[in-house]
Protein backbone atom coordinates (compact mmCIF):
# COMPACT_ATOMS: atom_id res chain seq x y z
CA UNK A 1 0.00 0.00 0.00
CA UNK A 2 1.22 3.36 -0.57
CA UNK A 3 1.76 5.70 1.95
CA UNK A 4 0.98 9.89 0.16
CA UNK A 5 2.53 11.34 2.99
CA UNK A 6 6.11 10.53 1.37
CA UNK A 7 5.10 10.18 -2.33
CA UNK A 8 5.09 13.15 -5.15
CA UNK A 9 1.53 14.79 -5.71
CA UNK A 10 1.87 16.96 -8.99
CA UNK A 11 -1.29 15.50 -10.45
CA UNK A 12 -4.55 13.65 -8.67
CA UNK A 13 -6.36 12.83 -11.62
CA UNK A 14 -10.10 12.71 -11.22
CA UNK A 15 -12.46 9.86 -12.36
CA UNK A 16 -16.18 9.50 -11.93
CA UNK A 17 -16.83 5.96 -9.97
CA UNK A 18 -19.23 5.14 -12.42
CA UNK A 19 -17.05 4.41 -15.14
CA UNK A 20 -15.38 0.96 -14.54
CA UNK A 21 -13.85 1.74 -18.21
CA UNK A 22 -12.76 5.41 -17.01
CA UNK A 23 -11.39 4.20 -13.97
CA UNK A 24 -8.89 1.36 -15.76
CA UNK A 25 -8.38 4.26 -17.64
CA UNK A 26 -7.22 6.27 -15.33
CA UNK A 27 -5.00 4.38 -13.69
CA UNK A 28 -2.61 4.13 -16.67
CA UNK A 29 -2.88 7.54 -17.41
CA UNK A 30 0.77 8.60 -15.80
CA UNK A 31 -1.07 10.62 -12.50
CA UNK A 32 0.63 10.56 -9.33
CA UNK A 33 -2.59 9.60 -7.74
CA UNK A 34 -6.12 8.66 -8.93
CA UNK A 35 -9.42 10.08 -7.08
CA UNK A 36 -12.03 7.60 -7.88
CA UNK A 37 -15.21 10.38 -7.07
CA UNK A 38 -18.62 9.05 -5.68
CA UNK A 39 -19.59 12.66 -4.97
CA UNK A 40 -20.01 15.39 -8.05
CA UNK A 41 -19.38 12.74 -10.87
CA UNK A 42 -22.08 10.56 -10.05
CA UNK A 43 -26.04 10.55 -10.42
CA UNK A 44 -27.76 10.18 -6.62
CA UNK A 45 -29.70 7.45 -8.25
CA UNK A 46 -26.39 5.68 -9.30
CA UNK A 47 -24.65 6.14 -5.63
CA UNK A 48 -25.03 2.41 -4.69
CA UNK A 49 -23.72 1.06 -7.95
CA UNK A 50 -20.55 3.29 -7.75
CA UNK A 51 -19.77 2.34 -4.49
CA UNK A 52 -19.52 -1.36 -5.88
CA UNK A 53 -17.65 -0.58 -8.95
CA UNK A 54 -15.16 1.61 -7.08
CA UNK A 55 -14.84 -1.46 -4.37
CA UNK A 56 -13.89 -3.50 -7.19
CA UNK A 57 -11.37 -1.31 -8.48
CA UNK A 58 -9.63 -1.10 -5.08
CA UNK A 59 -9.60 -4.87 -4.95
CA UNK A 60 -7.71 -5.30 -8.30
CA UNK A 61 -3.77 -4.63 -8.61
CA UNK A 62 -2.73 -1.13 -8.53
CA UNK A 63 0.80 0.44 -9.03
CA UNK A 64 -0.44 4.27 -8.22
CA UNK A 65 -2.18 5.41 -4.98
CA UNK A 66 -5.34 5.91 -5.32
CA UNK A 67 -7.83 8.49 -3.06
CA UNK A 68 -11.48 7.94 -3.05
CA UNK A 69 -14.07 11.30 -2.56
CA UNK A 70 -16.56 10.22 -0.52
CA UNK A 71 -19.72 12.15 -0.44
CA UNK A 72 -19.89 14.77 2.17
CA UNK A 73 -20.37 13.93 5.88
CA UNK A 74 -23.95 15.78 6.07
CA UNK A 75 -25.44 13.17 2.97
CA UNK A 76 -26.43 9.65 3.37
CA UNK A 77 -24.27 8.33 1.40
CA UNK A 78 -21.31 9.29 3.50
CA UNK A 79 -20.77 6.54 6.18
CA UNK A 80 -21.66 4.02 3.33
CA UNK A 81 -18.71 5.41 1.31
CA UNK A 82 -16.10 5.38 3.84
CA UNK A 83 -16.34 2.03 5.19
CA UNK A 84 -16.48 0.43 1.48
CA UNK A 85 -12.96 3.04 0.76
CA UNK A 86 -11.41 1.82 4.83
CA UNK A 87 -12.43 -1.70 3.99
CA UNK A 88 -11.14 -1.77 0.38
CA UNK A 89 -7.90 -0.23 1.16
CA UNK A 90 -7.93 3.16 -0.28
CA UNK A 91 -4.64 5.14 0.23
CA UNK A 92 -6.38 8.48 1.15
CA UNK A 93 -9.67 9.86 1.81
CA UNK A 94 -10.99 13.01 0.19
CA UNK A 95 -13.73 15.00 1.76
CA UNK A 96 -15.37 17.47 0.15
CA UNK A 97 -17.58 20.12 2.08
CA UNK A 98 -14.34 20.51 4.54
CA UNK A 99 -15.46 23.49 6.74
CA UNK A 100 -12.03 23.24 9.57
CA UNK A 101 -10.56 21.56 11.69
CA UNK A 102 -13.41 19.29 13.40
CA UNK A 103 -14.83 17.94 10.55
CA UNK A 104 -11.11 16.35 9.79
CA UNK A 105 -11.40 15.30 13.40
CA UNK A 106 -14.46 13.45 12.98
CA UNK A 107 -13.45 11.95 9.59
CA UNK A 108 -10.13 10.84 11.04
CA UNK A 109 -12.23 9.61 13.91
CA UNK A 110 -14.47 7.05 11.91
CA UNK A 111 -11.55 5.94 9.75
CA UNK A 112 -9.86 5.05 12.95
CA UNK A 113 -12.78 2.72 14.38
CA UNK A 114 -13.09 1.33 10.45
CA UNK A 115 -9.82 0.59 10.36
CA UNK A 116 -9.89 -1.33 13.49
CA UNK A 117 -13.37 -2.89 12.36
CA UNK A 118 -11.90 -4.17 9.17
CA UNK A 119 -8.80 -5.22 10.87
CA UNK A 120 -6.95 -2.88 8.45
CA UNK A 121 -3.56 -1.42 9.27
CA UNK A 122 -4.16 2.03 11.96
CA UNK A 123 -3.18 5.09 10.72
CA UNK A 124 -2.08 3.93 7.06
CA UNK A 125 -5.57 6.05 5.24
CA UNK A 126 -4.58 9.73 4.98
CA UNK A 127 -6.85 12.64 4.65
CA UNK A 128 -6.46 15.10 1.53
CA UNK A 129 -9.76 17.97 2.41
CA UNK A 130 -11.19 20.25 0.17
CA UNK A 131 -11.09 23.07 2.15
CA UNK A 132 -12.89 26.54 -0.15
CA UNK A 133 -15.79 24.93 -1.60
CA UNK A 134 -17.78 27.79 1.01
CA UNK A 135 -17.10 31.17 1.68
CA UNK A 136 -18.03 29.80 5.11
CA UNK A 137 -15.07 27.60 5.26
CA UNK A 138 -12.72 30.71 4.26
CA UNK A 139 -13.27 32.03 7.92
CA UNK A 140 -11.43 29.35 9.78
CA UNK A 141 -8.00 28.23 7.98
CA UNK A 142 -6.22 27.26 10.58
CA UNK A 143 -4.93 23.10 10.23
CA UNK A 144 -2.29 22.76 12.66
CA UNK A 145 -1.87 19.35 14.39
CA UNK A 146 -5.47 18.98 12.76
CA UNK A 147 -4.85 14.99 12.41
CA UNK A 148 -1.34 12.72 11.34
CA UNK A 149 -3.07 11.47 8.39
CA UNK A 150 -3.44 15.46 6.73
CA UNK A 151 -1.61 15.12 3.69
CA UNK A 152 -2.53 17.91 1.85
CA UNK A 153 -4.81 21.19 1.35
CA UNK A 154 -7.04 21.15 -1.76
CA UNK A 155 -7.91 24.19 -3.23
CA UNK A 156 -11.61 23.80 -4.98
CA UNK A 157 -11.75 27.12 -6.85
CA UNK A 158 -15.47 26.14 -8.88
CA UNK A 159 -17.37 25.08 -5.76
CA UNK A 160 -16.52 28.49 -4.15
CA UNK A 161 -17.27 30.91 -7.48
CA UNK A 162 -20.71 28.99 -7.26
CA UNK A 163 -20.79 29.68 -3.63
CA UNK A 164 -20.18 33.03 -4.40
CA UNK A 165 -21.65 34.03 -6.78
CA UNK A 166 -19.12 34.91 -9.48
CA UNK A 167 -17.40 33.81 -12.62
CA UNK A 168 -14.37 31.68 -12.10
CA UNK A 169 -12.57 32.87 -14.42
CA UNK A 170 -12.57 35.72 -17.17
CA UNK A 171 -9.82 36.30 -19.95
CA UNK A 172 -7.46 33.46 -18.78
CA UNK A 173 -7.62 34.98 -14.94
CA UNK A 174 -8.67 33.68 -11.84
CA UNK A 175 -11.66 36.12 -10.50
CA UNK A 176 -10.02 37.97 -7.62
CA UNK A 177 -11.55 36.30 -4.90
CA UNK A 178 -10.88 33.08 -5.88
CA UNK A 179 -6.85 34.44 -6.11
CA UNK A 180 -7.17 35.53 -2.46
CA UNK A 181 -8.51 31.98 -1.13
CA UNK A 182 -6.09 30.67 -3.00
CA UNK A 183 -3.51 32.45 -1.09
CA UNK A 184 -5.00 31.42 1.71
CA UNK A 185 -4.68 27.79 1.26
CA UNK A 186 -0.82 28.09 0.13
CA UNK A 187 -0.49 29.72 3.43
CA UNK A 188 -2.53 27.22 5.65
CA UNK A 189 -0.90 24.28 4.09
CA UNK A 190 2.60 26.04 4.81
CA UNK A 191 1.50 27.03 8.52
CA UNK A 192 0.02 23.26 8.82
CA UNK A 193 3.04 22.11 7.15
CA UNK A 194 1.31 20.13 4.46
CA UNK A 195 1.24 20.51 1.06
CA UNK A 196 -1.14 22.58 -1.40
CA UNK A 197 -3.10 21.32 -4.00
CA UNK A 198 -4.35 23.35 -6.20
CA UNK A 199 -7.74 23.23 -8.32
CA UNK A 200 -8.50 22.05 -11.52
CA UNK A 201 -8.54 23.66 -14.71
CA UNK A 202 -11.74 23.14 -16.21
CA UNK A 203 -10.97 22.90 -20.49
CA UNK A 204 -8.76 19.97 -20.95
CA UNK A 205 -8.57 21.64 -24.72
CA UNK A 206 -6.78 24.49 -23.66
CA UNK A 207 -3.25 23.45 -22.26
CA UNK A 208 -1.75 27.36 -22.43
CA UNK A 209 -4.40 28.23 -20.18
CA UNK A 210 -3.35 25.22 -17.65
CA UNK A 211 0.23 26.14 -18.40
CA UNK A 212 -0.35 29.51 -17.12
CA UNK A 213 -2.71 28.35 -14.63
CA UNK A 214 -0.11 26.11 -13.15
CA UNK A 215 2.62 28.62 -13.27
CA UNK A 216 0.94 30.89 -10.97
CA UNK A 217 0.61 27.74 -8.52
CA UNK A 218 3.96 26.97 -9.02
CA UNK A 219 5.04 30.53 -7.43
CA UNK A 220 2.72 30.48 -5.10
CA UNK A 221 4.21 26.91 -3.87
CA UNK A 222 1.42 24.68 -4.53
CA UNK A 223 2.77 20.97 -4.70
CA UNK A 224 0.73 19.80 -7.47
CA UNK A 225 -2.27 20.50 -9.32
CA UNK A 226 -5.96 18.20 -9.15
CA UNK A 227 -6.93 17.37 -12.96
CA UNK A 228 -10.03 16.14 -14.78
CA UNK A 229 -8.35 14.59 -17.72
CA UNK A 230 -5.54 12.56 -18.77
CA UNK A 231 -4.58 14.77 -21.02
CA UNK A 232 -3.69 17.62 -18.00
CA UNK A 233 -0.53 15.47 -16.68
CA UNK A 234 1.71 15.67 -18.73
CA UNK A 235 1.42 19.58 -19.07
CA UNK A 236 1.36 19.94 -15.23
CA UNK A 237 4.12 17.81 -14.61
CA UNK A 238 6.56 19.61 -16.97
CA UNK A 239 5.17 23.23 -15.53
CA UNK A 240 6.21 22.20 -12.21
CA UNK A 241 9.48 21.23 -13.00
CA UNK A 242 11.68 24.24 -11.81
CA UNK A 243 13.81 26.09 -13.90
CA UNK A 244 17.45 24.79 -14.69
CA UNK A 245 18.93 27.57 -12.42
CA UNK A 246 16.56 27.11 -9.48
CA UNK A 247 17.89 23.64 -9.50
CA UNK A 248 21.32 24.17 -9.60
CA UNK A 249 20.94 26.26 -6.80
CA UNK A 250 19.41 23.99 -4.89
CA UNK A 251 21.99 21.44 -5.71
CA UNK A 252 24.59 23.68 -4.49
CA UNK A 253 22.87 25.12 -1.20
CA UNK A 254 22.06 21.51 0.00
CA UNK A 255 25.90 20.72 -0.81
CA UNK A 256 26.92 23.60 1.01
CA UNK A 257 24.93 23.45 4.38
CA UNK A 258 25.84 20.13 4.36
CA UNK A 259 29.63 20.69 5.24
CA UNK A 260 28.77 23.80 6.71
CA UNK A 261 29.76 23.11 10.69
CA UNK A 262 27.30 26.11 11.98
CA UNK A 263 24.58 25.77 9.48
CA UNK A 264 25.31 28.77 7.78
CA UNK A 265 26.90 28.78 4.50
CA UNK A 266 27.41 31.04 1.30
CA UNK A 267 26.25 30.38 -2.27
CA UNK A 268 26.51 32.41 -5.14
CA UNK A 269 28.16 35.34 -2.81
CA UNK A 270 24.57 35.35 -0.81
CA UNK A 271 24.15 34.00 2.49
CA UNK A 272 21.85 30.66 2.96
CA UNK A 273 21.36 29.06 6.02
CA UNK A 274 18.72 25.75 7.13
CA UNK A 275 15.66 28.05 6.15
CA UNK A 276 16.30 27.82 2.80
CA UNK A 277 17.14 23.92 2.98
CA UNK A 278 13.93 22.98 2.52
CA UNK A 279 13.07 25.25 -0.38
CA UNK A 280 16.36 23.34 -1.74
CA UNK A 281 15.52 19.63 -0.91
CA UNK A 282 12.02 20.58 -3.44
CA UNK A 283 13.47 21.97 -6.63
CA UNK A 284 15.53 18.81 -6.76
CA UNK A 285 13.27 16.46 -5.74
CA UNK A 286 10.54 18.02 -8.32
CA UNK A 287 13.66 18.40 -11.38
CA UNK A 288 14.35 14.33 -10.33
CA UNK A 289 10.80 13.44 -10.08
CA UNK A 290 10.39 15.02 -14.01
CA UNK A 291 13.49 13.48 -15.11
CA UNK A 292 12.36 9.73 -13.71
CA UNK A 293 15.19 9.09 -11.42
CA UNK A 294 13.17 9.76 -8.17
Amino acid sequence: MADIHTLPLRSLLFCPGSNADRMGKAMASGADAVILDLEDSVDPAAKAEARALVAEALAAPRALPVAVRVNAADTAWHLADLAMAVRGGADAIMLPKCGGRPDLAQLSDRIDALEAGFDRPAGRIAILPLVTESALALLDMDYRAATPRLAALCFAGEDLASDLGVMARASGQMNPLLAHARRQVAIAAAAAGVRAIDTPFPDPRAASGLELETREALALGFAGKLCIHPAQIATVHATLRPAPERVEWGRAVIAALEGAANGVAVVDGKMVDIAHLRLAHRYVQMAALSEGTA
